[in-house]
């Protein structure tokens, strides 16, 4: 390597800057080796072969590399676990998966909500740089161009679950099929009978709510049937606009025969709103919903719904994040977890 050779994306300014901003991402690109291989150099570990620990252990000591300190490593004790809002039972689901394994592992959980604004994100970082993690799992987050960099300079391995956009290379993801889990349900709905199909999405930022339009439209069109927009409505993923969207469309003078909304706490807003129509479900309209919580089988009548496996998403989040840690190699940095249609007492052929 050419001597005074610049760094990655290392800040200009000479030195001492470098030992600030090189990453052992950076540090992987000009060894040629993968990022879990520079973590187990690092870490100590004996499965890296004698050339590649030397390779590795010229360039972190050529472009001074700062290694976190023993108390800031792995076998800290803790994961973190973040999520932009935590007041939904689907959050609850993924942390009981991230916390089963944790606690086999002997590891805390932390928990933070960030609420997707820039004060508590920063709080939340300060909170880190003072105390040990040996992970974070992201939950339907955006990795933030600073927030990404910061987590690569304390080297933090990051999983992302249910991104809510194009993540970063690096950052393994676990998600769901929700393209084709809507597109059963909205199949289910047109064999059913159903030709005036209703869709209350989710928040039109996030990856799964886009998978979930696109899936009930190729469904529609799959079965020669009109995509009409003026039966689609925005939503939150929230009872609030479940109630909204509900209203709305039952409101139509060409109302739907059954509605699908994107998630299971937006379909339970769609029953309320049904109810204050003096209608009910599945006589008047059918509902699907998304999510197969644990409440909606108890629902009246129980909820016909697309199971996304989110415990199972937090549990391989969990242990993928610990993977990291240790400098282990994961098996795929891209999973999606097949969902399934569960079907009960919400949907039935549209009355005659």
């Amino acid at each position: 390597m050419t001597k005074g050779r610049s760094m990655p994306g290392a800040a200009s300014g000479g030195a001492a800057d470098d030992k600030r901003t090189v990453t052992i991402a950076a540090i992987a690109r000009l060894a040629g080796v993968s990022v879990p291989t520079v973590s187990r150099v690092l870490n100590g570990r004996a499965d890296v072969s004698p050339h590649t620990r030397k390779r590795v252990e010229d360039l972190l000591s050529q472009h001074g590399y700062r290694r976190r300190p023993p108390s800031m490593r792995a076998n800290s004790g803790l994961v973190d676990l973040v999520f932009n809002d935590i007041d939904s039972p689907w959050a609850v689901e993924i942390i009981r998966g991230v916390e089963d394994v944790a606690h086999a592992s002997g590891v805390g959980t932390v928990v933070s909500a960030i609420h997707r604004r820039t004060s508590s994100a920063k709080q939340w970082l300060d909170n880190i740089r003072t105390r040990s993690t040996e992970g974070v799992i992201f939950v339907t987050s955006t990795l933030e161009p600073p927030l990404q960099s910061e987590l690569r300079r304390l080297n933090i391995p990051v999983v992302i679950v249910d991104p809510a956009g194009v993540p970063p290379q690096e950052a393994p993801t676990i998600g769901a099929t929700n393209w084709v889990g809507s597109l059963h349900a909205t199949e289910y709905l047109i064999g059913l009978g159903h030709r005036r199909i209703g869709f209350i999405g989710g928040p039109p930022h996030l990856m799964c709510s886009r998978a979930r339009l696109d899936g009930y439209r190729a469904a529609l069109e799959s079965a020669g049937v009109p995509v009409d927009d003026t039966l689609i409505r925005p939503g939150n993923f929230y009872h609030e606009a479940g109630f909204a969207g509900g209203t709305e469309l039952l409101a139509l003078a060409d109302p739907p025969t059954a509605i699908f909304a994107s998630s299971d706490q937006m379909a339970l807003g769609v029953y309320e709103a049904v109810r204050q129509q003096k209608l009910r479900v599945p006589d008047d309209i059918s509902v699907v919903g998304f999510d197969d919580l644990p409440e909606v089988r108890w629902c009246s009548p129980p909820l016909t719904t697309v199971r996304q496996p989110l415990a199972e998403m937090g549990l391989l989040a969990a242990r993928t994040v610990l993977r990291l840690a240790r400098g282990e190699q994961i098996e795929s940095p891209r999973i999606e977890l097949a969902t399934e249609l569960i079907v009960r007492d919400s949907a039935v052929a549209p009355a005659a």
